[in-house]
């Protein structure tokens, strides 16, 4: 008889089920057959169980990688086969003589049956597609965020450690716009009142501030204190005795606003930085004497790094500054005169949706001031005690409030768009000389461009909002 006709196996596989710890018997869920030929192939899923049955008698079994797949003989035509760990091996059946009677190809491959299940029941709304690969598990398709898809892979390593290859995308929206507005309110009110007295007879002379000052050789005139918006001079005669009052008055208000409203687009998972201000040149001295420059930025600056986490739930990671040149605290040496920087600054992680709001920093500061200057015991005296005193008095504030808005955005087309200078030409020569025009007449533009070239500078720039 040829090899063929004598050696033909016919494979029945039997999956058996496993089934919650219950004493429960097992029973076979799938039934495998292979009918002809000396070469066959065979699926086992890892963990379970496959029986095959051959209709030829067989006297001798072999696997040739136990740690595949093991195998036990039940009978001699029915064979055990149970899947240990993915990969491809080889069951090889001997009659009694020694002569092969078939080789079957034994492919073990993760249950992808319970994973598939297990997924829809975690990820019900996501289409991902899974299959097997050698050993391993290909997931593709398109998710709708970052996190669901990191859970899809983590419980992929639970069914194939190490062996997952991730094709899957994720879609939807994935740029963040930042809109924060700084708002920055100062206030100062300062008032001084400086009395100074000179008493002189033919012997003696009692002077206080002013008149204590060397008078200019060529003029005979004192100074007078810079910041002195007020002054009263007067002069009395009581007999041998000449009195003279200077009175030097003060008082300032000031109040300074600082606003500005960036807009700043980024990549999911990317960073963003602004710089609304400039740099200032500070000179650092070097090993050997050399002078080299560095410069530190100042103004309003933002950094942040968006992250869209679910749908429209947006993880934000953020720090920003305001700085301002400091002139009162600065470094002098000589001619050198380095000013000091005032900055205030905040950084934080929080998660909001999509157009929602926050501050992220609230600051309000109340500085005050009060002096009393005067000479010993003269100066408490009841009324003629104010001749020999000067007061001064300084208060200032200032609020600063940083809030932040974050949009899902998408790119729109250029078309759509408006630039400021779309509503600005330059004058020609008759409307600049003949009519004093320092701007000429733009060209109207239609569409949706031309709708915001008539808005004011505030209108919408760059990006979409969803």
């Amino acid at each position: 008889m040829t090899f063929g006709s004598i050696f033909g196996a016919v494979l029945l596989g039997v999956a058996i089920g496993v089934l919650p710890m219950m004493a429960t018997p097992s029973y076979a869920e799938s039934l495998r057959v292979v009918r002809s030929g000396t070469s066959s192939s065979l699926s086992v899923p890892m963990n379970r169980a496959v029986v095959v049955e051959s209709d030829v008698p067989f006297a001798e079994l072999s696997i040739a990688n136990p740690a595949i797949a093991d195998i036990s003989s039940l009978s001699d035509r029915t064979i055990y086969v149970l899947g240990k760990s993915p990969g491809l091996t080889t069951l090889t059946l001997l009659d009694a003589t020694g002569k092969l009677i078939t080789n079957v190809d034994v492919r073990v491959a993760p249950d992808l049956s319970e994973f598939k299940e297990r997924l829809k029941q975690i990820l019900p709304n996501e289409k991902i597609d899974v299959r097997s690969a050698n050993d391993g598990i290909v997931m593709s398709g398109t998710v709708s965020s970052a996190q669901r898809l990191q859970r899809a892979l983590d419980l992929a390593e639970r069914y194939a450690p190490e062996r997952v290859s991730n094709l899957m995308v994720v879609g939807g929206v994935q740029q963040v716009m930042l809109k924060v507005r700084f708002a920055e309110m100062q206030r100062s009110v300062s008032k001084a009142l400086t009395t100074d007295l000179e008493i002189t007879n033919n012997l003696n002379r009692i002077a206080t501030g002013f008149f204590n000052q060397t008078p200019d050789p060529t003029t005979g005139a004192r100074a007078l204190n810079p910041d002195t918006r007020g002054t009263g001079f007067f002069n009395l005669n009581a007999g041998a005795f000449e009195i003279n009052v200077m009175l030097q008055a003060l008082e300032k208000k000031g109040m300074v606003r600082t606003l500005a409203e960036p807009n700043l687009s980024a990549l999911s998972g990317q960073e963003a930085k602004f710089l609304a201000g400039g740099e200032y040149p500070i000179p650092v001295a070097q090993d050997g004497g050399e002078i080299t420059v560095e410069f530190k930025p100042f103004g309003v600056e933002l950094n942040f790094v968006p992250r869209v986490v679910d749908g429209d739930l947006i993880n934000l990671e953020l720090a920003t500054a305001v700085s301002a040149l400091d002139e009162a605290n600065g470094f002098t040496n000589g001619t050198l005169n380095i000013p000091a920087f005032s900055r205030r600054e905040a950084s934080t992680t929080v998660e909001m949706r999509d157009g929602e709001s926050f501050a992220i920093a609230g600051l309000l500061q109340d500085n005050f001031l009060d002096n009393n200057e005067q000479l010993p015991w003269l100066g408490d005296v009841p009324v003629l005690g104010a001749l020999f005193r000067s007061a001064d008095y300084s208060r200032s504030q200032s609020e600063l409030v940083v809030i932040v808005t974050a949009h899902l955005v998408t790119p729109t087309r250029g078309e759509a768009l408006a630039l400021p200078t779309d509503r600005v030409k330059p004058p020609s020569e008759q409307d600049l000389f003949l009519f004093g025009h320092v701007s000429g007449n733009a060209k109207k533009q239609r569409g949706a461009a031309g709708e915001v070239a008539k808005q004011d500078f505030t209108g919408s720039y760059g990006y979409v909002m969803d």
